[in-house]
């Protein structure tokens, strides 16, 4: 019985009969040969047909065997003792390492071995870009259909009357981020590796706390020996965010943008200056994906400067408009903390297209700057 059941093997029981554990002593070796190449349908027929993800967690003190039990228990797979034997066999019951993996019922007992040994399997990369807004956020995390949470459950957590949490509220309460108002500026832009099975408060955490780790503690009392808030800072480093392309240009944007904001604000400002912001992403933002289904920073025109009715319009209203229009990058921040010192009133993007842009102090200077 042993010879027949050992001819007459697929191509998994080959593998089996040549890649072993090199700890195993002889005979060890043989019974494990045995179980496994006599149970190869077993081996390589799925506990279940539902392929939800199910978050499952290695904790210190886990041995193979309860390790099997637990999965047997979840129904991801239905012999303890042969999973126990496989992991045994191939020397992957010392790779058991602590993490919460990915499985799912599909899986065949060696792929499932293969998961549960292999922590960085079940992580993934999720990219934010600088100058997103918290939708294209949600836009992104929904691309990732291993994470065991959508986008919908993202903005429940980051959108209006977000401060959900005790760490959430203390960074509201820090950040001197109004009542009711979103998180909208402060989820930092950068690219995370995250566990599948991370919570959707965990990745907001992970956002706040690197912006926290970029914003440094000098900057916040330079902020404040202006007599501004960070929410301000922020607000006004959203719009720097999305009006520059070149790094070096930020300073000088910024320059432009608080010119205008204390002419709007002045008791007396100067009507032959602009006495708003006109700063066009503003308007954008109010636009966004009311013209085009998922396209958040539609073009403007000409009609919209005065047409749209919003507060974030900074063509109609004077001052910063509500909050932050996007998230922006540490340089954007510190830009709009450390504006460089200008009488710059106006800029426009260059005629040659290269991303920069030209300055102007007064408007017959701006239009002289204009492309023939």
């Amino acid at each position: 019985m042993v010879v027949g059941a050992l001819c007459c093997i697929t191509a998994t029981a080959v593998l089996l009969l040549t890649n072993r554990n090199g700890n195993l002593n002889p005979v060890e070796s043989f019974i494990l040969r045995l179980r496994l190449s006599t149970a190869q349908d077993a081996l390589n027929r799925p506990a279940g047909s539902d392929p939800t993800a199910i978050c499952f967690p290695i904790n210190v003190g886990d041995t193979a065997s309860s390790i099997a039990v637990r999965l047997q228990q979840l129904g991801a797979i239905t012999d303890a003792d042969l999973f126990t034997a496989y992991l045994r066999y191939w020397g992957l019951d010392s790779k058991l390492q602590v993490a919460t993996y990915s499985i799912r019922k599909t899986l065949t007992i060696p792929e499932l071995s293969q998961v549960i040994t292999n922590p960085n399997g079940s992580l993934v990369t999720l990219r934010v870009i600088e100058g997103w807004r918290i939708e294209q956020i949600a836009e992104a995390i929904d691309a990732l259909p291993e994470l065991t949470f959508r986008g919908s459950d993202f903005l429940a957590l980051v959108g209006a009357g977000a401060a959900q949490g005790s760490l959430v509220q203390q960074f509201v309460a820090q950040n001197g981020i109004p009542a009711g108002r979103s998180l909208e500026g402060f989820l930092y832009p950068a690219t995370y590796t995250i566990p599948v099975c991370e919570t959707a408060p965990e990745v907001v955490s992970r956002f706040l706390n690197a912006f926290d780790a970029n914003v440094s503690n000098q900057l916040r009392s330079d902020i404040a020996a202006r007599n501004l808030t960070m929410y301000q800072v922020v607000t006004m480093a959203s719009i720097i965010e999305r009006e520059a392309v070149v790094d070096d240009e930020r300073p000088t944007i910024a320059s432009v943008y608080w010119n205008r904001y204390m002419n709007s604000i002045s008791a007396t400002p100067n009507t032959a200056i602009p006495t708003t912001l006109d700063a066009d992403p503003t308007i954008q933002y109010a636009l966004g994906n009311t013209r085009t289904a998922g396209n958040w920073w539609p073009s403007i025109t000409q009609a919209d400067y005065r047409g749209v009715q919003s507060p974030y319009n900074t063509y109609l209203n004077r001052g910063l408009p509500p909050g932050p229009i996007a998230n922006p990058r540490a340089a954007s921040i510190e830009a709009a903390a450390y504006p460089a010192q200008t009488g710059y009133i106006y800029f426009r993007a260059s005629c040659a297209g290269d991303g920069r842009h030209q300055f102007a102090t007064t408007f017959e200077e701006q239009v002289a700057n204009g492309c023939s």
